[in-house]
């Protein structure tokens, strides 16, 4: 039999990771313990969700929450570039820097201040990567061009498209390439031709995209990714609940100093 593979997946969510990434990190770990094996964080970076990267912490002295974010350099790339696309403004960093000691310890602040890249998605694995979260675990991304080219065929996706000088993220629809502008309201873009290293998949398509790259045994899942995964996309997958956790979507900034 093969070594297992335990994978996890979620995209960047937040330049702290939000307590929920974490558990999935502490579960697969204590699985790991138990049945041996390599343990696969799938890292959606193709996801144009701005709101996916929100920071929510907790004052050190009040507990009051504060949500932070990234600030984008456009409105386009705000709405509808894929998070390995967004970049911030260079003051960004310098300006959250001077607010984080009042909610985040020492530590933290100085490895914020230490992370060298503009782009969202890889300031966001930088700053796991300081906390020590990455410790002997394989990164697939989903905006990889290689990930990408070796990934099944999928019916249901978006294509990466240049869209007025910046990579937008369109639905691909049955009459064609759309950007959601938000209710029922689209820009229709014009035909072009795109090839599979553009292509990533939608929610209800990502498991079976993901695993045909990944090839995991178990994957571990939170109650929300329960609810709508097509398990059926993957039967030979072993599913996990992941191990609960408190205050599960504000951030993650426990881990011994």
């Amino acid at each position: 039999m093969s070594s297992p593979i335990i994978c996890f997946g979620q995209q960047p969510c937040g330049f702290f990771p939000r307590r929920f990434l974490y558990a999935k990190f502490v579960t697969a770990r204590r699985l790991q313990a138990e049945i041996g094996g390599e343990i696969v964080f799938f890292l959606h970076d193709s996801d144009h969700d701005s709101r996916e990267t929100q920071t929510t912490l907790r004052h050190r002295k009040t507990d009051e929450p504060m949500t932070f974010n990234f600030t984008f350099v456009n409105k386009i790339q705000r709405k509808w570039s894929p998070l390995f696309a967004k970049c911030s403004p260079a003051d960004w960093q310098v300006n959250t820097a001077r607010q984080l000691p009042a909610w985040v310890a020492p530590q933290w602040v100085e490895a914020f201040k230490q992370v060298q890249s503009t782009n969202v998605a890889d300031f966001c694995l930088e700053m796991y990567r300081s906390m020590g979260l990455l410790e002997g675990v394989r990164v697939v991304r989903s905006g990889d061009p290689t990930v990408r080219a070796n990934a099944c065929a999928i019916s249901d996706f978006f294509v990466d498209v240049s869209y007025q000088g910046e990579t937008a993220r369109a639905r691909m629809f049955d009459d064609g390439l759309k950007l959601h502008e938000g209710g029922a309201s689209y820009v229709t873009l014009p035909a072009t031709d795109f090839a599979k290293t553009q292509v990533s998949p939608t929610r209800d398509s990502r498991l079976r995209w993901m695993q045909s790259v990944i090839h995991c045994t178990h994957y571990i899942a939170g109650a929300g990714e329960q609810a709508y995964l097509n398990k059926a996309d993957a039967p030979e997958i072993t599913f996990v609940n992941r191990d609960p956790i408190d205050r599960s979507d504000e951030a993650y900034t426990d881990l011994p100093t």
